[in-house]
């Protein structure tokens, strides 16, 4: 039996410190009192947690409020000034680099589209770490002042001292990302998957927001999905819970990039549902966005069956999702996803009822993601705000004899 660590008043000042600075972001302005009664931490530790995050510059006051025949309470909140995020997502034809402040407000983006060089790692990072230097310098922020840069790609994630990444449908098998990113920047790193962090986000800021369980679907060129439970996204044992995409729609059915057959990914994700549109007579374009809305919009009997086809596969898909986990909400995400849900919500709504059990589907909500088609960055840079949220210094690296404050490369 493994020996329990014990616990050092380090430990614990952290934790008040995660406890404090958690409910000021989510939940401010609020005063000392506030926080004391809302999170059951002792007036005085409350009191200087409070002053040692302001003498940081990582709460500021916002006012004051009226109290009951004593003094104004001063209200608290986080400074959105206090620092920078920067979130990567690594899609399907493009790589989008967004620099945001501590209220994730977007300062700038680069869309970098990968082109000829396709899915080979080395463009990958390439694209990356040009991307970084061109919204620091958009913004006109101080590289000092970036928190974390979090990163957003597809396929399974094996976080050990370094983040590897493993993903079939674009040819990496067991790319060291991190390590080549590091490379090239000194920033911190924070990577995961890109429907995981996508999750994340909505949960602590969209469709999710108050919800402790829901499945955060993201169907774009290819399909994955974040299983949210108590607020925390689901990993499994080797890190790749969420592989949706890749559960079987159909038995022996059509070939997926994966190289299985039938997985749900080969029905309903943008890549291989305009493989069969074009198969059927649709035009040949190259631009998925504006083929996936041609094939949405054309009244041609070819395009309906398609679309039909689409609202079963997906229905079922969605079933599966009610059945193994009965989440309160199921979100749909990602632009292909907000594309065929904006036309065909109701109809994958209904689809979903006739193959999911009734009892479950009784409790679960189907909406659409509420943070837009570029919600895979806006996820990508909660993972360093989750760092700094969960008291993690911002000020000292994960490389020795570095800091996030005080580099001047990036």
């Amino acid at each position: 039996m493994p020996e329990r660590r014990r616990r050092t008043v380090r430990d614990l000042r952290r934790t008040n410190r995660s406890v404090l600075l958690r409910r000021l972001y989510f939940d401010g302005p609020l005063s000392r009192q506030d926080l004391a009664r809302e999170t059951g931490l002792s007036p005085a530790s409350v009191s200087n947690v409070v002053s040692e995050l302001i003498e940081a510059g990582l709460v500021v006051e916002a006012g004051s409020v009226e109290s009951d025949g004593g003094r104004p309470r001063v209200l608290l909140k986080t400074a959105a000034g206090y620092g920078h995020l920067v979130g990567v997502d690594v899609g399907e034809t493009r790589v989008m680099v967004e620099l945001f402040d501590l209220g994730l407000t977007q300062l700038a983006k680069a869309d970098l589209p990968l082109g000829d060089g396709g899915h080979d790692e080395r463009a990958v990072v390439r694209h990356i770490l040009d991307g970084l230097p061109a919204v620091i310098e958009g913004a006109s922020v101080d590289p000092a002042s970036i928190i974390g840069v979090g990163v957003g790609v597809p396929g399974v994630i094996e976080h050990g001292p370094e983040a590897v990444v493993h993903c079939q449908t674009i040819g990496w098998d067991g790319v060291p990302l991190e390590r080549m990113l590091r490379e090239g920047t000194r920033l911190p790193l924070f990577v995961d998957n890109g429907a995981t962090a996508l999750g994340q986000a909505e949960m602590w800021f969209g469709a999710g927001r108050g919800h402790r369980g829901a499945v955060v679907a993201l169907i774009g060129s290819g399909v994955g999905a974040a299983v949210m439970i108590d607020g925390s996204p689901y990993r499994g044992a080797a890190g790749s819970a969420g592989e949706w995409g890749h559960t079987t729609s159909r038995v022996g059915g059509a070939p997926c990039r994966c190289g299985s057959r039938g997985c749900l990914e080969s029905y309903v994700g943008a890549t291989a549902l305009l493989e069969h549109y074009r198969a059927a007579g649709g035009p040949a374009g190259t631009d998925e966005e504006a083929a996936l809305a041609g094939l949405l919009a054309d009244p041609s009997e070819a395009a309906a069956a398609l679309r039909e086809d689409i609202t079963e596969h997906l229905g079922a898909g969605i079933a599966d999702l009610v059945n193994l986990f009965s989440p309160e909400k199921i979100i749909i995400g990602g632009w292909a996803g907000l594309l065929i849900g904006g036309r065909m919500l109701d109809r994958i709504v209904a689809a979903t009822a006739a193959y999911a059990l009734r009892q479950p589907f009784a409790q679960t909500s189907i909406e659409l993601c509420h943070l837009g088609p570029e919600a895979v960055a806006v996820g990508a840079a909660t993972l360093p705000l989750a760092h700094l949220l969960d008291g993690g210094d911002p000020a000292v690296s994960r490389w020795p004899g570095g800091g996030a404050r005080g580099i001047m490369a990036y």
